[in-house]
């Protein structure tokens, strides 16, 4: 058996230790906000918050978050979510759709530690998290609404 501490609640898994946190997420506990996307850390879709970080849940094993903090799209803090959530409607991010759990993950972590994101916060923050559908112009400018809606 693995604990883990996934959105703050425990939970014991009988998975192999290395089987990925995506897996374990979507498979294991039905939370499948969560995306798997290419497999090979590249996209950026499967991305869950591991302790603060953000990281590639479909290729880091569940051994690695034994005794620290799983954060899913599904369990992140509404003062983080609910602008972000405000500002890709209001801006139509997203077309597929596919990408979004990875995106607003991403952009919690930079709107959690810079208030006022400038451009070149924005793209460094997000590089690696890929949009099929090219929406990178919407989804900077509503990062920036969200922070404006955060405050």
């Amino acid at each position: 058996m693995i604990n883990l501490k996934v959105n703050g609640k425990a939970y014991d898994v009988d998975v192999d230790p290395s089987t990925p946190i995506l897996w374990v997420l979507r498979d294991t506990l039905g939370l499948t906000g969560t995306k798997f996307g290419c497999g090979a850390a590249q996209c950026g879709a499967c991305t869950v918050h591991l302790n603060g970080d953000g990281i590639r849940s479909c290729i880091s094993p569940v051994s690695r978050a034994v005794g620290k903090e799983i954060v899913t799209i599904e369990g992140l803090d509404p003062k983080l979510s609910k602008p972000l959530e405000q500002a890709w409607i209001q801006e139509d991010v997203p077309q597929c759709g596919y990408c979004q759990s990875g995106q607003i993950m991403a952009a919690a972590i930079l709107l959690r530690d810079n208030a006022n994101p400038d451009d070149r916060d924005i793209d460094d923050a997000m590089t690696g998290n890929i949009c099929r559908c090219g929406t990178y112009q919407r989804i900077r400018k509503a990062i920036h609404v969200a922070a404006k809606l955060k405050k």
